[in-house]
């Protein structure tokens, strides 16, 4: 791991400290479509961040799951560089070299045979969605194909994907919403199975079954590997596509390249994003041949797949295996679930459990804590820890794959910080 160690570690920036910011300004111009937290980031270098006032933060977000190779990476910096001083964008009408170098890394890395590149995990869900509609009603005859998805998942915020998600609060006020999904419980392969039945009572609906192999959003589920085989079993033999969405799991983040390898299936269709590009916006839609049913004008995207966003992707694809990525990965998580463990441990009036694989895990509140996710990420903030909720009672850490053992027992350290200092003020 000698070669991680130097690309991952280069040499400190002096922060640039911007204390013109103005808050106030950036909330008169932009949109409150987030709550934010009052800070600003202004430079990065691996797995550390600072913010404009010069202040240094150990950065367990990573862009939500998205920094593979943390901020300023150098393979990431070259790649940009040198594709932007050759060639940012051009129609798809014509062959891009990139894109195409990027879905043979794709395809040869995974179970799929086909790639359709865009620009974010919403909408590879949204081409999922179209592929999984046309192939029913092409090859199976489904004049009102129906997609099945899980309780508190997340699959996107366009109008298909909000619809495609089981969570009612991200659907509200948006109504009418895309006719065609169902929820079913997640992990309750008895429930799907009653689904499916009633769907397809009187005619086949059912065109496809839409889940992640971890819910990030949800609250970091992992998925049953039994459950999973049993959808599997399930899709085969009635003919409906699994699609699993690898937006939050993919490109190594569980301790495999791919989050469906911790169950023992394969899917039909998966979809890519946030990690993919390392931090540059690009998503994916990738799928096995007898499924490829798109034709030329089905579906596009201006600057899906564009030289700029290959070229970057593909050195991140690439410094994911040359670098071993997978193997730090397994070793980091295992750590880092034993120390959150040892916390939960020591705070069994406001911790149940961790869940997890690799380096998405959550630290779960019980119901009964008096304190909220909120309370943690906020208390980490204030001793350098950067950390995300994942609903309101689980506490997700997701740092860039690079990670150092290092790194991992410092942020355990400055949780444990955090943690003591909520139980002073509780006391």
């Amino acid at each position: 791991m000698s070669s991680l160690a130097t690309l991952a570690t280069p040499a400190p920036p002096s922060p640039n400290a911007n204390p013109s910011f103005d808050a106030v300004a950036f909330d008169d111009a932009v949109m409150a479509t987030y709550g934010r937290f009052p800070l600003a980031l202004v430079k990065g270098d691996g797995c550390r961040v600072w913010d404009a006032e010069g202040r240094e933060y150990l950065d367990f977000v990573a862009g939500i799951a998205t920094c593979t190779l943390g901020h300023s990476h150098p393979r990431v910096v070259t790649a940009i560089s040198q594709q932007a001083q050759t060639l940012q964008h051009v129609s798809n009408l014509y062959y891009i070299p990139n894109q195409g170098a990027l879905a043979q890394w794709l395809t040869q890395h995974s179970c799929a045979d086909k790639a359709f590149f865009c620009n974010s995990g919403a909408e590879a869900n949204e081409g999922a969605i179209k592929l999984a509609r046309k192939y029913a009603h092409t090859q199976r005859g489904i004049e009102q194909p129906v997609i099945i998805t899980a309780n508190a998942s997340f699959h996107g915020r366009t109008l298909a994907t909000v619809t495609a998600t089981g969570q009612p609060k991200y659907q509200k006020n948006f109504a009418p919403l895309v006719p065609g999904f169902h929820y079913v419980p997640y992990n309750d392969l008895a429930a799907l199975e009653a689904a499916i039945a009633t769907l397809d009572q009187d005619h086949p609906q059912v065109a496809a079954i839409l889940l992640e192999p971890l819910q990030g959003e949800g609250g970091v589920r992992p998925g049953d590997r039994a459950y999973f085989q049993g959808v599997r079993r399930l899709c085969d033999e009635k003919g409906i596509l699994l699609i699993l969405d690898e937006v939050q799991v993919g490109m190594g983040r569980t301790g495999h390249l791919w989050g469906y390898e911790n169950l023992g299936v394969e899917p039909d269709i998966f979809t890519l994003a946030k990690g993919l590009g390392g931090g540059i916006p690009i998503g994916a839609v990738l799928c096995k041949d007898h499924c490829n049913v798109f034709a030329p004008g089905d579906h596009a995207s201006t600057f899906g797949g564009n030289p700029f966003v290959c070229g970057v992707a593909l050195a991140v694809c690439e410094a994911v295996t040359q670098l071993d990525l997978v193997t730090n990965v397994q070793l980091r998580g295992e750590a880092l679930r034993e120390g959150l463990a040892h916390l939960v441990s020591q705070y069994p009036q406001w911790f149940e459990q961790v869940r997890g694989w690799g380096l998405i895990n959550g630290l779960v509140l019980r119901s009964d804590a008096g304190i909220t996710a909120i309370d943690v990420v906020k208390a980490a903030m204030a001793v350098g820890l950067l950390v995300v909720p994942a609903g309101p009672q689980v506490v997700r850490l997701v740092p860039p794959l690079i990670v150092s053992a290092a790194e991992v027992q410092r942020a355990l350290a400055l949780l444990a910080q955090a943690i003591a200092s909520l139980a002073v003020e509780a006391d």
